[in-house]
């Protein structure tokens, strides 16, 4: 093979390897967008999962809150059918102050 014919070869496998390369860096961009959109859509998806779990953590404690209330209020009615009025109006006044105590914190302030 001639210098000339050898020279020309490698301009045209020089052309062919910055071709290569550039499509190569448009490859890498596209990653790096993808993995750009797949990490704010995660942040995203983390950001719901952290507010469903408050959500869910609340209702838990609403439904704790409201069976204690409803077995004081059932404790109650006991008291009262067995004549023992005392402890009804302990109960009653138990009950009262949770009621109380939950509106206060529903305002937005701290529980006294």
């Amino acid at each position: 093979m001639s210098k000339i014919a050898s020279a020309k070869y490698m301009r045209r496998r020089l052309g062919r390897l910055k071709m290569e390369m550039e499509d190569i860096s448009r490859e890498q961009q596209s990653i790096k967008e993808g993995q750009s959109q797949v990490r704010a859509k995660f942040n995203v998806v983390e950001e719901e999962y952290e507010q469903l779990r408050n959500e869910t953590n609340q209702i838990i404690r609403q439904t704790a809150n409201t069976q204690i209330r409803l077995g004081l209020m059932f404790s109650i009615l006991q008291a009262r059918e067995q004549g023992d009025l005392g402890k009804a109006a302990q109960l009653t006044g138990l009950l009262r102050e949770m009621v109380g105590r939950d509106n206060y914190c529903k305002s937005g302030a701290p529980p006294p």
